[in-house]
């Protein structure tokens, strides 16, 4: 691959991570990583994840997550449950608020993302970086 069109997935990542992270903040009080772990939780069975699965996919390290985790317990979104079968495995755990918070922005993140995509593709530098992103089939999670 070469290195400029790799120079421009990192601008457009950077510009959709920029919009996504300060409407998250600004109408719904939680940061990016937050909602991804939000997001994450809620799609887990019984809304609960080991501490490293749960950094593994939002791509945190161990301390990044333990402090995530320490904010959103903070804010009541979440709150940490030893595992029964092993007392050093500790889960996260989706509070109904959490899940009411993850409901509630899900829709920003969704206007946002598609906006800020939008607006990239208006940049000719980014458009074609787009144009391959959203001409990809997802893959099921």
């Amino acid at each position: 691959m070469e290195t400029n069109v790799w120079d421009h997935v990192v601008a457009l990542h950077a510009r959709v991570e920029h919009d996504l992270a300060k409407a998250l903040q600004r109408q719904h009080g939680i940061g990016l990583s937050e909602f991804r772990a939000l997001c994450r939780l809620s799609a887990a069975e019984d809304g609960e994840l080991r501490m490293q699965e749960l950094a593994d996919s939002i791509g945190l390290n161990q301390s990044s997550v333990t402090r995530l985790v320490a904010r959103l317990e903070s804010a009541g979104l979440t709150r940490r449950d030893l595992c029964p079968l092993d007392r050093r495995g500790v889960y996260t755990v989706l509070t109904p608020e959490g899940r009411a918070r993850q409901a509630a922005a899900a829709p920003t993140y969704a206007e946002t993302l598609e906006a800020a995509l939008g607006d990239a593709a208006r940049d000719p530098r980014l458009a074609p970086v787009v144009a391959a992103l959203t001409a990809l089939t997802p893959v099921p999670a």
